[in-house]
């Protein structure tokens, strides 16, 4: 490309903001001069990305949180369109947030911006009909799943398979003791990660139980110790929860520092989304929870095309961690499940073998090959 290399992008979590900060790693190896711009987080801003709208903006899940903030999103995304239509970049890269992210997207391929949508919309899992909407909005799929450029190629949507990033930047064989003494941890001893969720939504429908939970297995294990990885932004809410729980000096709440709380741990408990990803690259035991506004849960449920909602248990084609959904994750049951995997070495040992395996599936040099599907868009 001649001259300086300018794309927009938007990343409307925390997840997309991990996955846009790589993917923006391998974009700037590319390209020295890029430019970068549109919707973001803290670690594509610390890549020189310029955010002109925080990426918390667009942190909103299920369909009636999504209805409450309708109106600031749709003014949001009208003046982005807008923006990009007045100066068009050479692509726009929408990173996840379909919602969001694929009207934008159909809007500038129509008027003749490349679009280039990185993470397939999981219409292997639910909404199947979204399949013809992808191809309406995006020139090219960027694909982290090996099983998703056949069932695109189906719908007519060109697409490459770029293995997931997480895969290349977790170590395959995690080392416990030092994520420990980072974290000011004792070697010894049991370590259980709570991850609530990053959006507000989960931690409003979780945190609770969560720690509820936690409090139960404490007292059946009075050694074991509590972990929290928090967002700045939810630290109030979860510190709520957690004095309501009677949690005390043997809960560690730590700003960020998911990964190292993951290494650290002996399992997890976790809202479900890319956090289980996250916690089966490292090869941790766990407990998947998943809560909703009562009518987003009855609107959705219609719509799910498989058994499993966790991406360890779709990725491996059962229920290898249990999941436990909306009225079912009481602090009973979530603490029962714990429990189990923690009183079970062996099966402990036997759910890491398959994350292994799991593991080396996804990992690929993702940011090279993702950055060169996207300059044969631009080429194209």
């Amino acid at each position: 490309m001649d001259g300086a290399a300018r794309f927009a992008m938007v990343a409307g979590e925390a997840s997309g903001d991990l996955l846009a900060g790589l993917l923006l790693d391998g974009m700037r190896a590319r390209w020295p001069d890029l430019r970068a711009e549109g919707i973001g987080g803290p670690q594509m801003v610390r890549r020189g990305f310029d955010a002109w709208w925080p990426q918390e903006k667009l942190a909103v899940s299920g369909y009636v949180e999504v209805l409450r903030h309708y109106r600031e999103l749709v003014g949001i995304r009208n003046q982005l369109r807008q923006r990009l239509l007045r100066d068009p970049p050479q692509a726009f890269i929408g990173v996840d947030a379909p919602d969001f992210n694929l009207d934008l997207e159909a809007a500038l391929k129509a008027r003749g911006i490349k679009t280039v949508h990185f993470v397939c919309p999981s219409i292997w899992a639910w909404r199947a009909e979204r399949a013809e909407k992808i191809r309406r909005s995006a020139d090219h799929v960027l694909c982290i799943f090996p099983f998703e450029p056949e069932l695109l190629r189906q719908h007519g949507i060109a697409s490459t398979y770029v293995g997931h990033p997480l895969a290349s930047v977790i170590p395959m064989a995690p080392d416990k003791a030092a994520a420990r003494r980072a974290l000011g941890l004792e070697e010894a001893g049991e370590v259980l990660a709570i991850l609530p969720g990053s959006r507000a939504s989960e931690v409003h429908h979780l945190a609770r139980r969560f720690f509820a939970a936690a409090a139960q297995v404490r007292q059946a294990r009075p050694g074991i110790k509590l972990v929290v990885p928090t967002m700045p932004a939810r630290r109030s809410a979860v510190e709520d929860a957690a004095r309501a729980a009677g949690l005390g000096s043997d809960l560690v709440i730590v700003a960020g520092q998911s990964h190292t709380v993951l290494a650290a741990c002996d399992a997890a408990l976790v809202a479900s989304g890319t956090a289980t990803l996250e916690a089966a690259l490292f090869k941790r035991p766990m407990v998947i929870a998943y809560a909703v506004n009562w009518l987003s849960y009855r609107i959705m449920r219609p719509k799910q095309l498989q058994p499993w909602i966790g991406l360890p248990n779709i990725l491996c084609g059962e229920f290898v961690v249990p999941e436990l959904i909306q009225a079912q994750a009481s602090p009973q049951a979530l603490a029962a499940a714990v429990l189990e995997w923690l009183e079970a070495p062996a099966r402990m040992a036997a759910v890491q073998e398959k994350f292994t395996a799991l593991h080396f599936m996804l990992r690929r040099d993702t940011a090279t090959l993702a950055t060169d599907a996207i300059e044969k868009v631009i080429h194209t």
